[in-house]
């Protein structure tokens, strides 16, 4: 059975992509006509821009496309949107955004005290993954699929969780967290390890754990997430069986193998960046060594 079945509204989201178009014309207005308002405010970068416009792209991509239909048809689609969202976009994001802004956003005295304990390296990756986690225990991921205030909410959180998780490790505008060298290097992979105990639940589980994506009412209830109602009730649909010939169980282990994959391939990228980092450092090093204006003057004309 084709997606297409659900309508344009469902698997295009308008709303969503003006909903973005407006955040990246704000976007534009704030850091190039109207910076000059803002105090320490400096020039916009090209590679700022980039990461912002990629960051808004990737986003509807994984929320606004068909994939977010797809996410409630197969847990692997839904696990695939949440690897893009938490450990792609939000870095994007915080790179996107100019550090003087981050700076006038995070001394508000409502923010600050908040923002300066999530982001503490401890609590922002101990937090991050135990709720990643808890949202994957069956009666917790059927609760929030099924239910509209429940899904919202649960998004945002995990976001904001992903925000302080990355913060310690990109850290554009805070001087107070020192996570350099082996550190940095340990947060890496303790975010890795971390992670792993609800990848290997949902890989090596005997039997589908969700009910969303084998019994068909949940599934329905799953579907009117982002279908509209009346769409819904022109359709029969008894289960993600009609989209695709791979099994539940399948597809769930698939899901499980692709969050882990996307992860160790986003912190492989970190760690060798870290590394060539540590290798350009070294040969400036030496070649500022190599030069010693008592023993080897400066060449006179």
């Amino acid at each position: 059975m084709s997606l297409g079945i659900f309508g344009f509204q469902a698997l295009w989201s308008p709303y969503f992509i003006l909903a973005l178009v407006f955040i990246t014309a704000v976007y534009f207005l704030v850091t190039v006509k109207w910076r000059d308002s803002f105090k320490e405010s400096v020039p916009l970068t090209r590679k700022e821009a980039v990461y912002f416009i990629l960051a808004m792209i990737l986003l509807y991509a994984i929320k606004g496309s068909p994939v977010e239909v797809m996410s409630t048809i197969l847990f692997s689609a839904h696990m695939t949107q949440m690897a893009l969202l938490y450990l792609v976009v939000t870095p994007l994001i915080i790179l996107g955004i100019p550090n003087w802004i981050w700076k006038a956003a995070i001394n508000f005295p409502a923010v600050k005290p908040v923002f300066k304990f999530m982001t503490k390296p401890l609590i922002a990756l101990l937090t991050f993954n135990i709720t990643f986690s808890i949202y994957h225990i069956p009666l917790v991921f059927d609760n929030v699929r099924t239910d509209v205030t429940l899904h919202g909410l649960a998004t945002v959180i995990l976001f904001l969780f992903a925000l302080f998780m990355w913060w310690p490790l990109i850290n554009p505008a805070d001087e107070d967290i020192d996570l350099s060298g082996l550190k940095r290097i340990g947060y890496i992979l303790g975010s890795a390890v971390l992670l792993t105990p609800a990848c290997g639940l949902i890989i090596f589980a005997e039997n589908p754990l969700y009910a969303p994506y084998y019994d068909p009412q949940e599934f329905m209830k799953s579907l009117a997430l982002c279908v509209p109602v009346d769409t819904l009730q022109g359709l029969t649909l008894t289960g993600p069986e009609l989209f695709t010939s791979m099994s539940t169980l399948n597809d769930q282990q698939l899901g499980g193998v692709i969050m882990k994959i996307i992860q160790e391939i986003v912190f492989g990228v970190l760690l060798f960046n870290l590394f060539f980092q540590w290798y350009r450092k070294d040969l400036e090093r030496q070649e500022s060594q190599s030069y010693d204006p008592i023993v080897d003057p400066a060449p006179t004309e």
